[in-house]
Parts: structure tokens; sequence; C-alpha cells
């Protein structure tokens, strides 16, 4: 059945959020959310979650580009994630955020955005780029 799920790309200072539609054919970058401690965040994230009417919630892990495993930075991913699930109630699913940002940021070029505007918009559209890889990687386009 389509669902609707939010992309969280998690970062210590912004977090980007992202959409996708209930068919699962459109992705939209929808914000970010600057994170001043987890508690905090984690509610900004929940709300957009119930705001978007997100089924399932997909959080950006880092992993080691060379050769797999997790990069320092995962532990704190993993740890967002559970916090997420339990403040929502919703499925969160972790999935590889690798070269996420980079891609994000050469899609906001290609996009004609200036450097400060690509800045602002960096986070969200790397949230967009992660669902729209998780989305690409499942069955049925939709959910695991």
């Amino acid at each position: 059945r389509p669902v609707r799920v939010l992309g969280v790309d998690f970062g210590e200072r912004r977090i980007g959020l992202a959409v996708s539609g209930p068919s699962a054919e459109v992705v939209v970058p929808v914000g970010v959310v600057h994170r001043r401690s987890d508690a905090q965040a984690v509610e900004a994230v929940a709300a957009a979650a119930r705001e978007r009417e997100a089924a399932l919630v997909v959080v950006g892990l880092p992993v080691r580009p060379e050769g797999g495993g997790d990069s320092p930075f995962a532990a704190r991913s993993r740890s967002f994630a559970k916090k997420l699930a339990a403040a929502t109630g919703l499925p969160v699913e972790l999935h590889d955020e690798a070269f996420t940002s980079v891609a994000a940021e050469g899609a906001l070029r290609e996009a004609g955005l200036s450097r400060g505007r690509r800045s602002a918009a960096v986070d969200a559209e790397a949230a967009a780029e992660l669902l729209r890889d998780w989305l690409s990687s499942r069955p049925d386009g939709t959910r695991g």
C-alpha cells in the first residue's frame, strides 16, 4: 500500500527533511530543523512527520566509504533514530547516506542556485537524495 515517507538527513547542527508523495513518485525537500539538542530536534522532526502524515521515517546512516561499516558519527544517527521511533510510534529505518550531500550540492549547483542559497538548501536536498535512494532500493518502491 502506498505510504508517505519522511526522509531525515541527521546532522549535529542541521537536520534536513524531505517527504515522498503517497505514490512515491515525487520526493520534495521540505526544510531544515536547526538542532539545539536531541530532545528539541526529535520533537521538531516528529511534528514534521505528523504534519506531513508520514507513515514511515528513513534516517540517513553515515557509513565509511572505504569498504562500508559504521562511521564514527553512525552511533549518533542510530541513537537519534531510536529516539525518533519512540517519540513518533512510527517505524524508522536507517539507510546509507553515502554521498547524499555531494549529490545534493551538485543538483543545486546545476539548478543555478547561488552559493549562499545552496548552503541554505543542501541539507533538505540531501534528505531528498537519501529518500529517493531508499525508495529506489525497495521492491515495491514504497516501503521495506
